[in-house]
């Protein structure tokens, strides 16, 4: 009879331990990270215009994510007939949280950066929990010297604000920001929708920049092929998902929520689909904007968890095979 890591040891239930990624074992020494993928918290929400509560995201996609702690044996999915996340796959730390200083986006920025910077260092894939979308900028940059990086962004708004009152990083902004970076070259943006920050001159700037911009109804009136065929081969990604990319009526926990958003498979078989290209690769992740205060049921939170679980799964099965 097949062994599955459950036979010996504890029996390490979801609500038993510490709330760690998926109960990934922690590495606070940001110079000695030995892994595959390292988890980083940005509990910064200094960005946004209207609800916080954002800072609280990684705790709350940290707890919902031990709901999807498999142990030894991986995760196995009946409809692809393959076992993800098996630690002949990849080996996953959670190295914490960014330090962030209350008021002070400036350094705390700084100190996203700098936490990204030391993750690529060591030759591990960042999946950065925030916080709210300004978080995106900081570690976008980190990837300095690393491209040229196509990002993938699922989100309702454009976040292609450039600056009003002198403010030039808040959560509507960072994909303006991304696009000034010499090693981003391109992005396609989904699930852009309804009114929001952005102007028509934000929209025009953004084309100028080289974006796609599909709204949830494009997505669907195209299909995954449709999609997959805009969005350029041979480059590596970066995805970047606001959780009000979704419906609220999935993830009603956010500041900013937007009525007619995408459903959980929608976005699943586009990074799935991404993860299989023979020619480019996922390089990097970030989840922002989930704020728990506002789903007393912690759906949103689960979903940001299952998400980047079975994205994580993808990615890796996918190089795994590819060696």
């Amino acid at each position: 009879m097949a062994k599955h890591g459950y036979e010996s040891g504890r029996l390490n239930l979801p609500f038993v331990g510490h709330c760690t990624f998926a109960k990934s074992p922690i590495c606070t020494d940001w110079a000695a990270i030995n892994a595959d993928v390292a988890i980083l918290g940005a509990p910064n929400d200094m960005g946004t215009q209207w609800r916080s509560g954002a800072r609280f995201g990684p705790r709350g996609i940290r707890e919902a994510s031990t709901l999807f702690s498999f142990g030894h044996a991986g995760a196995y999915d009946f409809e692809d007939d393959a076992t993800y996340l098996t630690e002949d796959q990849l080996r996953m730390v959670d190295v914490g949280d960014a330090d962030i200083v209350h008021t002070d986006m400036e350094t705390s920025n700084a100190n996203i950066e700098s936490a990204v910077r030391q993750i690529l260092a060591a030759g591990a894939m960042p999946v950065v929990l925030g916080g709210d979308h300004s978080i995106h900028a900081p570690v976008i940059k980190a990837f300095e010297g690393r491209g040229p990086i196509h990002i993938v962004h699922f989100d309702a708004h454009l976040d292609f604000v450039d600056e009003r009152h002198g403010v030039r990083y808040g959560h509507g902004s960072p994909l303006r920001r991304a696009s000034e970076l010499d090693h981003i070259v391109g992005m396609t943006q989904m699930g852009i929708r309804n009114v929001s920050s952005s102007n028509r001159d934000d929209y025009d700037a953004a084309r100028e920049a080289g974006s796609q911009i599909l709204s949830v109804r494009d997505v669907r009136r195209l299909g995954l092929e449709g999609v997959m065929a805009k969005i350029p081969e041979g480059r590596d990604y970066y995805i970047t998902i606001d959780i009000d990319g979704f419906d609220p009526s999935i993830a009603p926990g956010t500041g900013t929520p937007s009525h007619g958003g995408f459903y959980y498979y929608e976005v699943l078989e586009i990074i799935q689909a991404l993860a299989r290209r023979s020619q480019g690769r996922i390089v990097g992740m970030d989840l922002v904007e989930v704020a728990p205060a506002y789903d007393p049921a912690g759906v949103t939170s689960i979903l940001a968890a299952q998400l980047l679980m079975n994205s994580i799964g993808f990615i890796f099965h996918a190089r795994a095979n590819a060696r």
